[in-house]
């Protein structure tokens, strides 16, 4: 069974069609990206999949109709994703906005935790152990405190991605995690998103402009171009196809 599966997904505002009937489908594991041109539609169809949108067609993950809940509840079944401009609290330190993104793997009333229960002391304990893992995964060790506003914008970046990971999800969506990373930031960000697939088997939608990062680790991609889908497959495949090589620059593929 697909972990993801986009069917026909069409999205309107007004008269202005956004998305015209784009369908995938993610495989378990998978490190699937989706590319395209700046107002293809890539940012929307993550905002459909997570809730923010709500347009008409199918969104199954594991098999479950996901199209049509709420962000929260769809959060709560594994589904996390991060953002393009990270969306953090800045008067927050970085630890504690990785706690944030541990909220729906919270299981605690508010009573218990205003008289500081025992149960309440031993949930806290294993919620910062979770994000210390991260920490060290992401290598952020020496920012663990640091308060977010005061952390240059490709460290900031590594913190929202880190954030998405908190959650523990089975399938990540990042949204142009590279955008604004020198190369070294870059080469870290390359290496955090190969640990994730190999170690960590989680299955990731990854919309990027990088085109040479997506050629080196994607397992497959999917072009949009318009809003609607232009190719799909493997990256050898897909970025020597006519009609994309035309959507990114413009003319058309030499013979």
């Amino acid at each position: 069974m697909a972990e993801l599966v986009v069917d026909r997904l069409t999205l309107a505002f007004g008269g202005l069609t956004v998305l015209d009937a784009i369908s995938f489908a993610v495989e378990p594991g998978e490190l699937f990206a989706l590319i395209g041109p700046n107002g293809a539609g890539k940012t929307s169809v993550l905002n459909c999949v997570s809730g923010i949108y709500r347009g008409d067609g199918s969104i199954r993950f594991r098999g479950q109709e996901i199209s049509g809940r709420e962000p929260h509840r769809i959060a709560r079944l594994g589904l996390a994703r991060t953002f393009q401009h990270s969306e953090l609290f800045p008067d927050m330190s970085v630890l504690d906005n990785l706690l944030t993104g541990r909220h729906t793997r919270i299981h605690t009333n508010p009573l218990a935790e205003m008289l500081f229960l025992p149960s309440v002391r031993r949930e806290e304990v294993r919620h910062r152990e979770g994000v210390e893992r991260i920490i060290e995964f992401v290598e952020l060790e020496r920012y663990r405190h640091a308060r977010v506003s005061n952390l240059s914008f490709g460290t900031q970046k590594i913190v929202g991605f880190a954030r998405a990971l908190a959650l523990e999800p089975t399938l990540m969506m990042l949204d142009e995690p590279s955008a604004g990373l020198n190369r070294e930031e870059r080469e870290d960000l390359a290496r955090f998103i190969l640990r994730i697939k190999h170690e960590l088997k989680i299955t990731m939608i990854w919309i990027e402009h990088d085109i040479q990062m997506v050629a080196d680790l994607a397992d497959r991609i999917h072009v949009l171009d318009y809003g609607r889908s232009l190719a799909e497959g493997p990256p050898a495949e897909v970025l020597r196809d006519a009609r994309v090589i035309s959507a990114y620059v413009g003319t058309k593929a030499p013979a």
